[in-house]
């Protein structure tokens, strides 16, 4: 059973499993105290240390400082390492060279996919499929553990409502019911029933807490609420994550209540272990505690004593617990209990992993031949991505495409493979992506002729595209001028029966660092749009962007718009499926696409006012605008099919409930189109009269029909106390008596409606 452990671990674990015959709930404790026991201050100090892979090159990682590091202790994991052959050097280093023999636990951003890239994760939010969510997890875990990988930092579950934030491509947009849904699934995907398996891996849901609402969708910037607004909007996906037995958990860069979220011992302990009973191990962001000098709270020894007090475990990168604890505790300022709570999570952490009873478990060096970058993942890889992208527009059923005549692909995207990925795709072998170019070319058939011409670049500002045009992600920008571009593509175009116009963002437009202060389609771009509609033939605008973007004119103008974020692997293939009707579109937003940048932050679970807007725009002494309407360009929810759905006959089975019963909602879908599809039917509610303000609108179900030309379905929904309570002003989980609206249809505008009234 015990693998290549060395003496004094092999004895520990022998003393573990003995133990376990007398009393099993105490195995693990037994194992992690006698570790404990025999270990120096030094070394305990060292777990909590987390550096990146740095100058190790195989052959020569034991000479490396960071192998130095490994043999006197000083290092409980690594990250930004891969292969196996890799890591099983390391991990040798650890095991056979250091005094005690502590495996390491090696991590990696493996956020949406590892070879096999998945669509990002805003777009996967968008499948309103948890199997599939939970399927990518699972797949991205099974890659990354062939390559001796055995920890991940996602879920990403922060809340975004201000798409000027280059990270809301990280999660799953605005709404806390469906990100607390989704984070158990990524959660579950990635660790599986048994952590102890080498096809799973620990997930680590980030970032604790609150980054997404960063003052002015700037990155890193302050965030800033009340505990009302946090329990009830922003901390339920990070609980979700926790109640799904998260491993780990990670801090943000932000304040939270102007302390920041490293140091802040109210959220990594009084709310996060005591509150909720997490009993994994928290690990801070790439140097936050270091980063809590700048936010002025004193200095490198000061700030890893306020985070380590705080329930912070382990230190990534900045070394502050290495260089500065023990001083710390020779002068009173912590306690050794501190540390050693700290270091046992970590231990544990270790230890349910199985790494203990085989440090080498993720290295076996045949399983990236046959469990990475597979035909099987990349079939799922497709079918996500093309159940991921956003029908926005189809007047006049310009699509599917027909396979045959002419298509003219036009624009910066079209034929840009490495740019398919999207942001945190660190591990995909970009070269390996299906660009649209070759996705048509793949699907459309002997009969369509493909013509191609770039018509633009990314952006007129060679700067900003330089600045976009990174980590092997090349935009290609073209020195040409602007106008000899256009001028080709209204060449192409006249030839053809209908323009594909592949326009928006690169992937690193969106992501970390990559805030934006105007979200609309650049200038250049709409210009090129523009003259393609004075050709008169018929345009698809195939939109790429990690971020709803303000997309008014579009919407007005352009005939046909399919929002396809960015998909992965397979995106050119999957954006074919849909555009040739080989796949029926079925996402569903979920973020609200605004007007304009002025809108932000626009979110459909918004708090009503004292003097609401009734009816058109514009009222005076109102809350509205002078200039635009409060309205979305398209709302939270929403997403076009090749078929069309009717809802009819919603009903509850009672006008009264109780706190301890529930009410049944029930309404009957049917598909209308001529061709089969999915619809994802979403019901919410309204708290009409409580203690605090409550939303307009609140998400409660959903699910996912499909269903042939003409067929119906009744749908059913339940919906219980927990459903309709929330926190009230003294943080109390509670429902209210009194009337509560029910909506249901296929967006959060397009509703059908009924009430029913709670009753102590």
């Amino acid at each position: 059973m015990i693998k290549q452990a060395t003496t004094l671990i092999v004895a520990l674990f022998i003393i573990s499993c003995s133990t376990q015959e007398r009393v099993s709930e105490n195995r693990e404790k037994v194992f992690i105290d006698s570790l404990m026991n025999v270990m120096t201050l030094e070394e305990k100090i060292g777990q909590l240390n987390l550096p990146t892979s740095g100058d190790i090159t195989t052959g020569q990682a034991s000479s490396s400082d960071i192998g130095q590091k490994i043999i006197k202790g000083e290092v409980g994991g690594l990250f930004n390492i891969k292969t196996a052959s890799k890591i099983r050097e390391v991990q040798r280093i650890a095991v056979e060279d250091s005094r005690l023999k502590i495996p390491l636990i090696f991590g990696m951003d493996v956020i949406h996919g590892y070879k096999t890239v998945f669509p990002v994760p805003l777009a996967l939010s968008c499948t309103w499929d948890m199997e599939l969510i939970e399927k990518s997890a699972q797949i991205a875990a099974k890659e990354a553990s062939a390559d001796g990988i055995c920890w991940t930092f996602s879920p990403m579950v922060d809340i975004a409502r201000d798409p000027r934030w280059g990270r809301i491509t990280e999660g799953a947009g605005e709404d806390p019911y469906l990100g607390s849904v989704i984070a158990k699934a990524m959660v579950e995907g990635y660790q599986g029933d048994d952590l102890t398996a080498n096809n799973t891996i620990m997930a680590c849901v980030k970032h604790f807490a609150l980054y997404g609402a960063a003052e002015a969708g700037r990155d890193y910037n302050t965030v800033d609420m009340s505990r009302l607004r946090m329990y009830n909007e922003y901390l339920p996906p990070y609980k979700a994550a926790v109640d799904a037995g998260v491993g780990s958990v990670m801090t943000s860069f932000n304040t939270v209540d102007g302390i920041p979220a490293s140091g802040n011992k109210w959220l990594l302990t009084d709310l996060l272990r005591n509150e909720w009973g997490f009993d994994g191990f928290v690990v801070t962001d790439y140097t936050a505690i270091n980063e809590m000098i700048a936010h002025g709270l004193g200095d490198l020894q000061k700030v890893s004593e306020l985070a380590i007090e705080a329930g912070t475990d382990m230190d990534m990168v900045g070394e502050g617990f290495l260089k500065t604890l023990k001083k710390s505790l020779d002068e009173g300022k912590i306690t050794e209990q501190d540390i050693d709570n700290a270091c046992k999570r970590i231990l544990e952490a270790k230890y349910r992993l199985g790494l203990f009873e085989d440090p080498y478990k993720y290295c076996d060096l045949k399983r990236d031949k046959t469990d990475i970058y597979t035909d099987e993942h990349l079939a799922i890889a497709r079918k996500i991505a093309s159940e991921s992208f956003v029908l926005l527009k189809n007047d006049n059923h310009t699509l599917p495409l027909k396979k045959k005549g002419t298509i003219a692909l036009i624009g910066p995207l079209a034929d840009n493979a490495e740019n398919m990925a999207g942001s945190w795709s660190v591990a995909g072998d970009f070269e390996k992506n299906i660009s649209l170019k070759q996705g048509l070319e793949n699907v459309a058939g002997s009969n369509v002729t493909i013509l191609y011409a770039r018509g633009a670049n990314i952006t007129s500002d060679p700067g900003l595209e330089a600045r976009v045009s990174i980590f092997g992600k090349p935009t290609r920008r073209d020195d040409r001028p602007e106008s000899v571009m256009i001028q080709e593509a209204i060449a192409t175009a006249k030839k053809a029966d209908v323009i594909v116009a592949a326009m928006g963002e690169p992937s690193e437009m969106s992501g970390e660092s990559s805030s934006l202060s105007n979200i609309e389609l650049p200038e250049n771009q709409r210009t090129l749009l523009k003259e393609l509609l004075k050709t008169g033939k018929p345009v698809v605008l195939v939109l790429f962007t990690g971020r709803p973007l303000a997309i008014k004119w579009e919407s007005e103008n352009i005939p046909s718009i399919l929002n396809v974020w960015f998909g992965g692997s397979q995106t050119g293939n999957a954006i074919a499926d849909v555009l040739f009707g080989d796949v029926n579109p079925s996402g569903k937003l979920t973020t609200t696409f605004p007007q304009n940048t002025g809108q932000i932050p626009l979110y459909y679970n918004h708090l009503n006012t004292g003097r609401p807007l009734e009816g058109e725009w514009f009222v005076k002494f109102k809350s509205n605008y002078l200039d635009v309407s409060n309205e979305p360009v398209y709302p939270f929810g929403y997403g076009l099919s090749y078929s069309t759905f009717e809802y009819r006959d919603l009903s509850l089975n009672k006008s009264q409930v109780t706190k301890s019963d529930s009410i049944d909602v029930q309404i009957t879908l049917t598909n209308t189109g001529k061709v089969a599809g999915s619809e994802v039917t979403q019901l919410y509610i309204r708290d009409l009269a409580a203690s605090i303000s409550r939303p307009v609108k609140e998400l409660k179900g959903f699910t996912k029909t499909y269903l042939e030309p003409g067929q119906s379905k009744t749908l059913h929904f339940t919906l219980h106390n927990d459903e309709l309570s929330f926190y009230n002003s003294n943080l109390k989980w509670v429902s209210e008596p009194g009337e509560f609206n029910v909506y249901v249809g296929g967006s959060s505008q397009d509703n059908l409606s009924a009430n029913f009234e709670l009753i102590d």
